[in-house]
């Protein structure tokens, strides 16, 4: 069955928009909802590739020790299972985290199988800021930390690997603001 399509109210243009998993209570709206960007999963994909390549490497070698004819066989199957794996593993990874600010609350759901949820109501925001090391200001990529006030610093919100995360931060600052709040002290 096909999710209902809903009109897109922003400054995108004319189009529909699939439904919001997240249940909106009456009044609220989505202000930002995305993924980390698949550019902040590049250094995995890097890595995957590397361990693939001395896998490869690996059968290689014990193909010329042994000197069976089964190694082109096996090499293919490192070949292709580990780039497969490394592609799954790297989308599943990007794919299971959801972010999303609406007018009234900050969410974090992570996971496919298990779930982990983070949630805190915008107002509890007092202070947001975002870091980008030399890489992440490369790829265009950063984390976004939220500052709710909370004894425990683990039940603070971060958004990681976001794609130009001060726009994110201004829409942070937007739902604020529809809420009739004071804009959160930004840090950068």
């Amino acid at each position: 069955m096909q999710p209902k399509l809903r009109p897109r109210t922003d400054k995108r243009g004319p189009g529909y928009i699939a439904p919001v998993a997240l249940k909106l209570g009456p009044g609220e709206q989505v202000v930002f909802e995305g993924h980390p960007s698949w550019r902040s999963i590049f250094g995995f994909y890097l890595k995957g590739v590397l361990i693939v390549g001395v896998l490869v490497a690996l059968v290689v070698l014990w193909g010329e020790i042994v000197g069976d004819g089964a190694g082109t066989a096996s090499l293919a199957l490192v070949l292709f299972g580990g780039s497969a794996i490394v592609a799954l593993v790297g989308f599943l990874r990007r794919a299971a985290t959801r972010y999303t600010i609406t007018n009234r609350r900050l969410r974090v759901k992570r996971g496919v199988l298990s779930r982990d949820v983070q949630e805190a109501r915008i107002e509890r925001v007092q202070d947001v800021s975002y870091r980008q090391s030399p890489w992440q200001r490369l790829l265009q990529i950063g984390e976004i930390d939220f500052d709710t006030g909370a004894h425990d610093p683990e039940d603070d919100l971060t958004f990681t690997g976001v794609s130009q995360p001060a726009k994110v931060v201004a829409r942070v600052h937007r739902a604020a603001e529809l809420r009739g709040l004071p804009p959160s002290r930004q840090s950068v």
